[in-house]
């Protein structure tokens, strides 16, 4: 990962085993923003599996400052039938509140987008709420253009388990 221009005392990094409590931490702080406090089942162990274990499917960055997670984007691979060529979801980005204003939002997509850049993917993507006028404002000031024509589909619980049982 290219370093980012962050203040002396953080750190943007690939996030490593023993980050799982920060981590898990910044999802329920993500949750209990977006109105979904008790939305949360992640373990530190499911995070360790997810992110560490022998086939991983999903990566973390972080920012951490002065020994704290602080900010985290949790990201995984997509494929574009058109393009022949993987991108980049972006699952979940926060900055811890007290942190916000420094930068760390900013220097996680664009690490995001470095990754995109360094290994030939052609796409950064991600969803948010359309209630959360904060985020959508940074996010256009950073250049991106909302799909609103697109509708995101989602199949869950006893809908996925009938589906699947057909």
């Amino acid at each position: 990962m290219t370093p980012l221009d962050l203040a002396a005392d953080a750190v943007l990094r690939e996030a490593r085993p023993g980050d799982e409590a920060g981590i898990l931490r910044m999802i329920q702080a993500l949750a209990d923003y977006e109105r979904e406090p008790d939305a949360v089942r992640n373990t530190t162990e499911m995070i360790a599996e997810t992110l560490f274990g022998a086939d991983p499917k999903a990566f973390a960055h972080v920012v951490e400052r002065e020994g704290r997670i602080v900010g985290i984007a949790i990201w995984f691979l997509t494929y574009s039938t058109w393009t022949g060529r993987h991108g980049v979801w972006l699952e979940d980005l926060i900055v811890d509140e007290a942190e916000r204003g420094r930068g760390y939002g900013k220097a996680l997509i664009a690490s995001l987008a470095g990754v995109c850049v360094e290994r030939g993917y052609t796409r950064l993507e991600w969803t948010v709420l359309d209630w959360n006028a904060p985020s959508i404002a940074f996010y256009r000031s950073l250049g991106a253009a909302p799909m609103d024509e697109w509708t995101t589909q989602r199949l869950t619980g006893d809908e996925l388990a009938a589906l699947a049982a057909r």
